[in-house]
């Protein structure tokens, strides 16, 4: 079916090359012929009329492609449960993939009913890829044809085409809205079944997370437990300490590079460090985990030892620390730009007014990029609360209510991933807690960044 898909689309794109260079053509010999000046470039006829052949037909052969297959499962499955009236269900999924599988030449079979079955598959599959197949190439010529025959010298084709660019914008920003829609809709059905099996406030104000106990409890009433170990805030404590750390280790580091390299540093220095430290942006998450269980880890514990300190093997000081080496490069590369950004005629006040190069940066460049330099803050903030694998791997898993950088604690992104992986049952509180820490955290962090787009609009006004 993707071969299918792919000689289809191949096709109308032909199609839509050869209505471009014929429209081209076209307006050009009208032009002549009534000796008179279009309205627009030739380009924009011909991409009048690409447009109008192939946006129709790839709409209406994406129909095809997201209701064929579903179209083909419903037959292949009447088939079979007329071929085998006493197969089980549970085994009906098994069976239509042998049948698949063998129409496709991936297995062989002796049994007649299989073949006969594959047989079929095989001919509705074709019989569905050449329906698909005349349907696109009629719609494409049919789009092609009323474009080529409205076009004349008149036709303000530019506009159209620049009214197509607005709307197709329109669209992409409306599904990005949309799906945004969907997310923290989904998100809010789940935690609300939460909700109605576990106490609001107990959740969000609770101090013993411990989901494993918490559904055994539910499950086993003569235990006498409570639903008490849902309570979130170990959890997001160790999220926010885990972070501040990072932050602590990202920002100076970051800014004073971008400072160097933007006001100080040479054009050969710059394009030297500059890719050497945007390199730590494409090192994988799982090689800081592994950084920071072997090396920084056991770093922080021998030190804490030599000081008399109990350190813990896996501890937050440890994982905050090494995401804040991965956050570098982010806040670095974006408050490099911001600065750069700034208008150089502020700095050629200062420095007419007789500023040194330090008090230029310090007094005049920063604060004119302070809202941008929080932007690129709240990007490596947003970088650190939803870090994973450091996590799991140098702090460990357990919920530790504690601001003691020094001790083991877990963060909102390790409790999901954990609730929501292996043999779940997904009608219960275990699971779907992890759509109620999933909610909080996309609360929290929309509030993040309210605030850090509020303050940075305020401290912009004195620049516009």
């Amino acid at each position: 079916m993707v071969s299918s898909f792919g000689i289809t689309a191949l096709t109308l794109i032909v199609i839509a090359g050869i209505a471009f260079f014929a429209s081209k053509k076209r307006i050009s010999v009208l032009s002549s012929r009534h000796e008179t000046k279009p309205h627009s470039l030739a380009s924009y006829y011909g991409l009048y009329a690409a447009i109008w052949t192939f946006v129709p037909a790839v709409i209406l052969l994406l129909i095809f492609a997201g209701y064929a297959n579903q179209y083909l499962d419903t037959i292949l499955a009447a088939s079979l449960r007329e071929a085998m009236p006493e197969l089980p269900a549970s085994f009906l999924d098994l069976k239509a993939a042998q049948v698949k599988n063998i129409a496709n030449g991936l297995l062989k079979t002796d049994d007649a009913v299989m073949a006969e079955l594959a047989r079929e598959y095989g001919a509705a599959r074709k019989q569905v890829f050449n329906i698909r197949f005349a349907s696109v190439m009629l719609l494409g010529l049919a789009g092609f044809g009323y474009a080529y025959y409205r076009l004349a010298p008149s036709l303000k084709s530019r506009i159209i085409f620049e009214n197509f660019l607005r709307n197709t914008f329109f669209v992409a920003a409306a599904v990005a809205v949309l799906t945004t829609i969907g997310i923290i809709t989904s998100l809010l059905f789940e935690a609300f079944r939460f909700f109605s099996a576990y106490p609001f406030l107990d959740f969000f104000f609770g101090t013993h997370w411990a989901p494993n106990t918490a559904f055994i409890a539910a499950g086993d009433s003569a235990t006498g437990e409570t639903l008490g170990s849902f309570g979130m805030l170990p959890v997001m404590a160790g999220t926010l300490l885990i972070a501040l750390i990072a932050m602590l280790v990202a920002v100076p580091i970051g800014l004073f590079a971008a400072i160097y390299m933007a006001e100080f540093a040479s054009r050969r220095v710059r394009d030297i460090v500059k890719p050497t430290l945007e390199i730590l942006a494409g090192i994988p998450t799982v090689v800081y985990g592994f950084f920071a269980a072997l090396t920084a880890a056991p770093f922080f514990r021998s030190i804490g030892l030599n000081l008399g300190m109990d350190v813990s093997s896996q501890s937050a000081l440890a994982a905050g620390g090494v995401m804040g080496i991965m956050i570098i490069p982010f806040i670095s590369s974006l408050s490099d730009d911001v600065i750069s950004a700034v208008p150089q005629s502020l700095r050629d006040g200062a420095y007419g007014l007789g500023s040194t190069k330090g008090e230029t940066v310090t007094r005049v460049v920063l604060p004119a990029a302070l809202p941008g330099l929080i932007g690129a803050f709240l990007l490596g903030i947003s970088r650190a609360i939803g870090e994973t694998m450091i996590v799991v791997m140098a702090a460990g898993v357990s919920a530790n209510l504690t601001a003691n950088p020094l001790e083991s604690v877990t963060t909102v992104t390790v409790q999901i991933v954990m609730l929501l992986t292996g043999d779940t049952v997904f009608d219960s509180p275990k699971t779907l807690s992890a759509f109620a820490l999933g909610i909080t955290l996309f609360f929290a962090t929309l509030m993040l960044n309210i605030a850090a787009l509020s303050a940075a609009r305020r401290l912009g006004e004195k620049y516009d």
